[in-house]
This record gives C-alpha cells, structure tokens and sequence, in this order.
C-alpha cells in the first residue's frame, strides 16, 4: 500500500480593523502607480523604516505581480532588511521576524491581511522575504470590490513583528550520583529525652547545606501520636524568590526491622523542610526501633537533587 502527504499551507488570511502598526504606503492614484513602476523592475521600493532594534530596508509592492516569483496577476508584497544593519553587531547578526502584510477595503472599513505563519530570518544571505501572490489583480482593481476607491486610491502596509534575542530562559538538571549519598544520625538514651525537638549536625549534599530535624514526642500536627521526621535546607542555602530545589531521598530506620519511607519535595522560599509527620508509631517505637542501648537510628539516603539555572537573575 502506497502512502500520500498533504502539504499543510502555513499561508493564514484575515480581517482586521486595525491598522498596520510598522508601515503603511498610501496611494493617491493606482494607475500613475502602476505606470511609474514600469520604469523599476514593476515594483516600488518605500522609504526606510524601522522595527525593534532594527532597520528594515523597505515594503516593496508588485502592482502588477513579481513575474520572477511566479505571482504574475496578483498583487506581490515583500520587505526587505537593510544589509547594513546587520553588519551592526560582531559576528553579523540573523534576524528573526513575523510579516504581515495588509491591503486596506474600504467597502468593509477594514483591512484585508495576509501572512506567512512560519516566522522569517533574515541574514546576509537572505534579506528579503514576502509573498507572490497576495490578491489577483482583477479582483484588487475593480472598484466593486473596495480596493480601490475615491478616484483611485488604495493602502498597502505591513507589520514586522522582530521576535527579540532569548532572555528569560532556564535549565533544570539533577545530581544523581554521589561521593557519598547518605547520612546517618543515631539518637542516644532516646527514652529519656525531655526535648520536643531535635535537630542534626548540618551536611553538605549536592553542593547544599541540610540537617534533619525530629520530633520525638511528635509534631503538634499529628496528634501526638507519631515520631515526626523532617529534611531541612540550611538558612544559608534559602532559595531565593521564586527558586526551587527537588529532593527524591529515602528515610530509613537501622534496626532489625528496617523501616524506609520515601520523600520527593520541592523546596522554596517559604517550605524549607520536607518529610513525614506520622513517620512511626510513639506507642510501637520503644517496642521495636529502638537498639538495645536505647538509640534510634535513622539515616537518610539521596537519590537526586536538582538544580537550576536562570536567567535573568531576579
């Protein structure tokens, strides 16, 4: 079995009552314009205009169709970037850009636009760009259609939407491996611990200072009734506004029974601590987690942190 392709247009016309924002050419009389543009290859080259940092060199309009790019019987409409202004920046610059073009109706009050979706760009080897075959001629001159009107007037225009050089941008990675991806932490003569809450020594990991803090007795938030555990970021490690950093670890308890639960947390500005508030069970921990010198030992391992780069730097 055979199989066929259709080429999708990217070629997009509309209605607009706006008009155009970079360029408009106002003609007084059609015919003198379409006569006087025999005399310069059939097009006419506007004046200078600009967009975004950029010279462009002119909107060049075919009257009577670009014969060398098959619009031959309709009307053609390019831009065209001034060379020079390329040659501004070392290395020589490309441009990026979004053209579209318009004829304004004045039958509707409103401008006819037609534009090429894929976005355009220019360099030294291509400066122009624009479309062949924007409106046949007969149906352009006949005042009937709102063309042309009042004696033989009529507007062509264009917008040069410059998409501008990638500023905002940002790269998410995750350390994986490891020199030594665990900490342990062993809580002696657990039973008799008169505080409520307990933090480790800090520990350096994926180029970050943490310390695990735990609530022997329980966080208020469970009730009194679980061992709460929880991995902190050092204040000297505080993302910053709008950062955030991803930690996939596993929590462990070292016993005869092991015990693991996992965590995957984002941190931020505001969360600086991740964890579990019913991590075990009070009633059971004396029972089965605790060693035989009266020591709880917990230790966590990491699996990945992340890390970003941004820019710009808020």
């Amino acid at each position: 079995m055979g199989s066929s392709s259709t080429e999708v247009s990217t070629i997009v016309k509309n209605w607009r009552e706006h008009p155009p924002a970079s360029y408009s050419l106002k003609i007084h009389s059609f015919s003198q314009f379409e006569n006087s543009s025999s005399s310069s290859d059939d097009k006419y080259q506007s004046r200078l205009f600009s967009s975004g940092r950029y010279k462009w060199y002119r909107l060049i309009v075919y009257p009577k169709g670009n014969e060398k790019d098959n619009g031959s019987g309709f009307i053609s409409m390019y831009v065209e970037i001034d060379s020079k202004s390329l040659m501004v920046f070392t290395p020589p610059t490309e441009v990026f850009a979004e053209i579209r073009f318009f004829i304004y109706n004045k039958k509707e009050n409103k401008y006819f636009t037609i534009q090429d979706v894929e976005v355009k760009r220019f360099n030294a080897l291509k400066t122009v760009w624009g479309l062949q075959q924007i409106l046949p001629c007969d149906t352009f001159s006949n005042p009937e259609n709102g063309y042309i009107f009042e004696g033989g007037q009529c507007e062509f225009g264009v917008d040069v939407i410059v998409s501008l050089p990638l500023t905002n941008w940002e790269v998410l990675s995750y350390t994986e491996k490891f020199s030594n991806s665990k900490f342990s932490w062993a809580i002696k003569n657990f039973s008799e611990l008169k505080e409520n809450v307990l933090t480790s020594k800090s520990f350096s990991m994926a180029g970050k200072k943490w310390f695990l803090k735990l609530y022997p007795k329980g966080d208020s938030r469970a009730d009194g009734k679980f061992l709460s555990i929880f991995l902190c970021l050092d204040d000297c490690d505080k993302p910053k506004d709008d950062e955030k950093i991803s930690v996939q670890a596993n929590f462990r308890v070292l016993d005869k029974h092991f015990f693991l639960l996992a965590v995957n947390f984002w941190y931020n500005e505001q969360q600086l601590g991740g964890g579990w508030f019913e991590f075990l069970s009070l009633p059971e921990l004396p029972k089965v987690y605790l060693d035989k010198e009266d020591a709880l030992k917990v230790e966590i391992e990491f699996k990945a942190v992340s890390a970003t780069k941004y820019s710009p730097i808020i």
